[in-house]
């Protein structure tokens, strides 16, 4: 879904440059996208989350060709950083707060990236909220870069793509969401999504624009 077909390429190659431009990859991890995780052991349609994985491998490529910081965020959850808010948010649903306590354990293969992984020397964040800004020193880390603009792709689109991206957003970045890059487990979340955050949090790309800009064509 590619919102902003009024972008000229000259401008995006200068909006997106890579040395003012980090790729964030938020969440792709086995328990939200691979059959063995949790997500999938419940039987959930994976099929989106798979498409978005290869978009995203892309993006790393295209990332690292250009000489862009790609960074690697994953929800990583440990007893002391359990949020009782969440907990007893399922509760009240009917649900079952373990379900929460061991999705993307610490130490577990849950945890783990899947589809594009970290290479050596990568910025890799371990986030125990939605946001990949919420109890992590990512801004910190990006100031540091000399990053004030972010392309950020992952799982799932109406979570924490969105609560990372408008974090981002009231950070003062300039946000690029990659919107095939992105999934939800059901098409009208992840549409629903990408149109709020395109009405006013970030300007909506696709993979192929991305490339396109980072190689100079």
């Amino acid at each position: 879904m590619n919102a902003t077909p009024i972008i000229a390429q000259d401008g995006l190659a200068a909006w997106i440059a890579p040395s003012r431009t980090a790729l964030v990859i938020v969440d792709m991890q086995v328990d939200f996208a691979a059959p063995d995780g949790v997500i999938g052991r419940f039987g959930v349609d994976l099929s989106a989350a798979a498409a978005a994985l290869e978009q995203a491998q892309r993006l790393a490529a295209a990332a690292r060709a250009a000489g862009a910081p790609v960074v690697f965020v994953g929800l990583e959850t440990t007893p002391d950083t359990d949020p009782p808010v969440v907990l007893e948010r399922m509760r009240r649903r009917g649900g079952d707060p373990e379900i929460e306590r061991v999705i993307c354990r610490e130490g577990t293969r849950g945890a783990d990236f899947h589809g594009p992984l970290p290479e050596p020397g990568e910025l890799v964040i371990r986030k125990p909220r939605y946001s990949a800004f919420v109890g992590t020193d990512l801004d910190a880390r990006l100031r540091a870069r000399g990053v004030d603009t972010l392309v950020v792709c992952g799982l799932t689109t109406e979570c924490c793509v969105d609560s990372t991206v408008r974090d981002a957003f009231h950070r003062d970045y300039h946000v690029f969401v990659a919107g095939d890059a992105c999934a939800a487990y059901e098409p009208d979340l992840h549409e629903g999504a990408l149109k709020s955050l395109g009405l006013s949090f970030a300007l909506l790309v696709d993979t192929p624009e991305i490339e396109a800009a980072w190689a100079g064509r």
